[in-house]
């Protein structure tokens, strides 16, 4: 639950309600049987629990994922008599508006006017019980003030699309300006900017903000002879966003190496950096990587939201077969499960929703990680920072002494933290770790390439999820599709079964005409039985492994992805780009 919906919640259980002669207030419960789809079995239980332990009744809901907190941000204003606006619609507000409100002013207070009606000003707050705003914004724009309420995430949204429209296209004043005002040959001090360095400056904002807009994980910035190419890393698939003349491209890199408090200098060497920025209401972690090339600094920014938040296994698109299984694992009392796949396949999300589900008072979980990507409160979570030699290794071995319960590896990545994990595994820990294998039965030839003795494998893991990301087809553009037979034969099926529509990708504005909106889970969960450890412990080839799984049931990468096709999640081009390897 935001700060924002927890201060409402707390101020409107202190506040003293108008009166109301005829009728009491309605009760928030109440409220939230009428206006969600809340059961009353699930009030009553909320009730009990509240009853039992104390606290405020909107954050029980909110916990138990019984309601969302934009549904009871709107049932609180419901009971205060306050308007409130779940849609915003940024391209709706007059840019005129906030001509006398500054943008500091406005992302502080977490303010924007909607309109001017009848001499009233009306805007949206995210606290109504802020008098102090009414006062300013009468005092700043000689209007009447009249105050909606919106959530935290969508006023910082809308004042950033707001400001930036009424600023007019920083990239295309950029264009504009190029043969007449701008010299950029040749590296420049961002550190000491003048006037026209400033556009500069706005111009890597303006990439940031479009690239936090628009949900991309990674920022590249590519030179070549003559431009350079700011691409987007969008559900997994890269694209170009802007093409500029390459006499910039100096001047933007040593702008972002000056924001990752890099060496603007050196030119010759890689190196590594994080930048650390507040947008549009949320804290958001840049890790910055240069490379040197032969036409100037190749720069990769991969963009890490931190107060995003942790999905379950069931919403990132596991079946519930598998998620019976994976929490079946999760609450052994020792042993080692493993997340197998490449980067940026979802891994450390996966476990993150695994430390959610046995997060609880009762366990001491510690975590290590690089980096750092969901805060998980009640979670003692610690950065490898190889500069002072905290790494993997080294960490573990001090949570040893901490007696945890459960322990989190961000990956295993050498023998001597594999052999720290497995140990602590069979001292009676239960370890969570990631690992780069392309599926689940390669995980264990790969701990015994790293020089782990097949036995400790063996005795030591008990389960291994491989897992791929794959686009979500976009569910206002898709059309039927009757697949060939080449993709009959690719995705294994003599026929569609009676039921099932299998979708094709058209592309509208809602998904950028990319055809794909958001991304899904497609996994292989392999059971480490008797079996297969007996294979393992024998060190057989990881294709002798996995035949064995599939033999007691496993279900495999292109398996669940055929799956998702049939059940109109995917598409078949999609499938085939993602598990071309797999079949």
């Amino acid at each position: 639950m935001s700060e924002q919906t927890r201060l409402i919640i707390t101020r409107a259980a202190a506040s003293t309600p108008p009166p109301a002669p005829t009728r009491e207030p309605e009760k928030i419960g109440q409220i939230l049987l009428k206006h969600t789809s809340l059961s009353q079995e699930q009030l009553n239980e909320a009730l009990r629990i509240q009853q039992e332990e104390g606290g405020l009744l909107g954050e029980i809901l909110v916990r138990k994922n019984l309601i969302v907190p934009h549904e009871l941000m709107r049932a609180l204003c419901v009971q205060l008599g306050v308007r409130f606006v779940e849609d915003l619609k940024p391209n709706d507000i007059d840019v005129k508006l906030i001509q006398e409100i500054p943008i500091n002013y406005a992302k502080t207070k977490e303010v924007i006017p909607l309109a001017l009606e009848d001499g009233t000003l009306q805007v949206a707050v995210s606290d109504p019980f802020n008098e102090s705003i009414q006062e300013d914004l009468q005092v700043l724009t000689g209007h009447p003030v009249s105050v909606a309420v919106s959530t935290s995430m969508r006023i910082q949204e809308a004042i950033n699309r707001v400001y930036e429209r009424a600023s007019s296209n920083i990239v295309e004043k950029l264009e504009d300006d190029y043969e007449e005002t701008y010299d950029l040959e040749g590296p420049m001090d961002i550190l000491e900017a003048t006037e026209h360095d400033s556009q500069v400056i706005k111009f890597v904002n303006s990439i940031l903000f479009q690239a936090v807009k628009e949900k991309a994980s990674d920022i590249h910035i590519e030179p070549y002879e003559k431009d350079f190419v700011v691409r987007f890393r969008v559900d997994g698939v890269l694209k170009d966003k802007i093409r500029q003349p390459k006499r910039a491209h100096a001047a933007i890199s040593s702008r972002i190496k000056v924001m990752g408090q890099l060496d603007i200098a050196e030119k010759r060497l890689p190196q590594d950096g994080r930048i650390k920025i507040k947008m549009a209401g949320k804290d958001v972690d840049l890790r910055l990587s240069t490379v040197p090339t032969n036409f100037g600094e190749r720069v990769v920014m991969r963009i890490l939201e931190q107060a995003s938040t942790v999905l379950a296994l069931e919403q990132l698109g596991f079946s519930p077969r598998s998620c019976a299984l994976i929490e079946k694992l999760i609450f052994r009392k020792y042993g080692i499960i493993l997340v197998t796949g490449p980067t940026g396949s979802g891994k450390s999300t996966t476990l993150s929703a695994c430390l959610v589900k046995l997060n609880s008072p009762e366990r001491n979980i510690m975590t290590v990680e690089d980096p750092i990507e969901y805060q998980i409160p009640g979670i003692n979570q610690v950065q490898v920072n190889t500069k002072i030699e905290l790494t993997f290794a080294r960490a573990l071995r001090a949570f040893l002494r901490q007696n945890p319960d459960i322990i989190m590896v961000g990956e295993i990545r050498d023998k001597e933290t594999a052999e720290i994990a497995i140990n602590a595994s069979l001292t009676g820990h239960l370890v969570l770790s990631t690992l780069h294998t392309n599926d689940a039965a390669g995980a264990a030839t790969r701990l015994i390439d790293m020089g782990v003795e097949p036995f400790l494998v063996a005795s030591s893991v008990l389960g291994i999820v491989a897992q791929r990301l794959i686009r979500r087809v976009c569910t206002k553009c898709r059309e039927p599709h009757q697949p060939t037979e080449f993709e009959m034969q690719e995705i294994g099926l003599q026929s569609i079964p009676q039921g099932a529509t299998i979708f094709k990708a058209v592309g509208c504005p809602s998904c950028s005409h990319t055809g794909y909106s958001g991304r899904t889970v497609i996994h292989e969960l392999m059971i480490v039985d008797d079996a297969i450890r007996s294979l393992i412990i024998r060190n057989s080839d990881s294709g002798t492994v996995k035949k064995q799984a599939i033999e007691a049931g496993m279900i495999t990468l292109r398996e669940d992805g055929v799956q998702k096709v049939l059940q109109g999640h995917t598409t078949v081009d999609e499938l085939m780009r993602a598990t071309h390897a797999e079949a």
